[in-house]
């Protein structure tokens, strides 16, 4: 299409936008005319006569089918409800990063939280561009009602702090209100328990009447397309068409885009344990070995540095995999520091196996599990950086029986200091007992 074609559509577009308008007010006022001629209204009295007349031209205006153009409803209930699903989203991931600094934060200051979410949504999005995430996704922006010319006009900025002051301030004031009637309710004093009831029942009645009037609303919304809350019904704000030519087809970009991410993810689920993830990551660190030792000079004394494993500073009670396996990131600094779990329960060595050549302990099950997973090429010792290819039962604590020759030597009872043996008179000593007991039996009996 030519510029000079696309001036011209664009001129018939505005032109019959315009006639549109033209004929709707001519509409309404042909109808305003129509109600102030009725002899039912014009028997009634002053005041009443001008309530019936309001009342019925606000029906008129209601019930016209004109509203937004063109009146996408459905987009607009989308753009609310995206724009709440973002803000949930935002709040779990903070909620997720505040319970490393304890479980507490997040539900003593959840009030809080909105209110800093919500308000960097609103700066970000309708004070700097005149629509939210949501009516942005839907290829639409606020625009000021009270205009009625063919060109829409941006909102007003007291409109947009409005909007800010309501929406942001007010729900936080309203969240901090119920949560203080909520704790006053929960106390004895008689006094303050009565007043808090009161105050309590005056908040439920508010809350119902906003209830209703939103549904109201939301029915008038239905109708024609106008304003989509109370508040934009209040602020004059309803939600456009960002041009003036929108297609009606539901885009399903976003929805192609996680299609496709989750078959990437899925397939590489499938793929990484057939390519061997371990297999490469041993080579490259063999490269990288071999290409430091090239590098490095020759006149380097650092063989007992690089003779021992990552690990090397665990103590011997502690098997390296089980502590590698539950201290992935940490280091030998961090370790000694912090004490990491070094010597704890979950880390001592359990069936103990030691490796061949360089006889470091483990774990049966973990040093098993790392030499099959090698494959027969050889698995890096953790304590000793040597490159073991089997390992055995460790023998260390086997106490191995020895033979000893026996002993020719007697034990006897001597009387003198040369030695001599000694004879002892008189009756053994199983004998004298035996004599003494029976002279304690002679003496007891009459």
């Amino acid at each position: 299409m030519s510029t000079l074609d696309f001036t011209s559509a664009r001129e018939r577009v505005a032109a019959r936008l315009s006639a549109r308008s033209t004929s709707l007010q001519t509409s309404l006022s042909a109808q305003h005319h129509a109600h102030a001629s009725n002899p039912l209204i014009t028997r009634l009295p002053t005041p009443l006569r001008t309530l019936a007349l309001s009342t019925l031209s606000t029906w008129d205006l209601i019930s016209t089918p004109f509203g937004t153009r063109p009146s996408f409803r459905v987009s607009q209930v989308d753009a609310s409800l995206l724009d709440e699903e973002l803000l949930t989203l935002l709040q779990a991931q903070v909620g997720d990063g505040l319970k490393y600094y304890g479980a507490h934060l997040r539900d003593e200051w959840a009030a809080e939280i909105l209110l800093g979410l919500r308000a960097v949504l609103w700066k970000l999005s309708i004070w700097d561009h005149d629509t939210s995430y949501g009516a942005s996704l839907q290829h639409l922006r606020y625009v000021d009602a009270r205009h009625a010319g063919a060109v829409p006009r941006a909102p007003s900025r007291w409109q947009k702090a409005g909007y800010g002051l309501v929406s942001v301030g007010g729900r936080y004031a309203w969240a901090r209100w119920e949560n203080w009637l909520a704790e006053k309710e929960g106390e004895e004093e008689g006094g303050v328990r009565g007043n808090v009831r009161i105050l309590s029942k005056l908040s439920s009645w508010i809350s119902t009447a906003h209830s209703l009037a939103a549904f109201a609303s939301f029915l008038v919304f239905l109708v024609n397309g106008r304003y989509r809350t109370l508040l934009d019904r209040a602020l004059r704000l309803r939600l456009a068409p960002l041009a003036g030519q929108v297609s009606r087809q539901v885009s399903f970009e976003y929805l192609n885009r996680q299609l496709v991410w989750h078959a990437f993810t899925e397939f590489l689920l499938f793929l990484l344990p057939l390519v061997g993830i371990r297999r490469w990551r041993r080579w490259l660190s063999r490269a990288w070995r071999r290409a430091k030792s090239l590098g490095k000079p020759a006149g380097d004394d650092d063989d007992e540095a690089e003779s021992k494993g990552e690990l090397a500073f665990l103590p011997e009670r502690t098997c390296a995999i089980c502590y590698q396996d539950q201290n992935p990131t940490e280091t030998e600094v961090l370790a000694v520091s912090s004490g990491g779990v070094v010597g704890s329960a979950q880390t001592d060595i359990t069936n103990p196996y030691e490796t061949v050549p360089c006889q470091c302990i483990y774990c049966f099950v973990c040093i098993a599990t790392r030499l099959e997973a090698e494959e027969g090429e050889g698995w890096p010792c953790l304590r000793c950086g040597v490159v073991v290819k089997e390992c055995k039962p460790w023998s260390g604590d086997v106490v191995q029986e020895v033979a000893r020759p026996k002993s020719a030597k007697k034990v006897s009872f001597s009387d003198e200091e040369d030695g001599g043996r000694a004879e002892r008179s008189g009756p053994p000593p199983a004998e004298e007992s035996r004599q003494w007991a029976q002279q304690d039996g002679g003496k007891k009996q009459p």
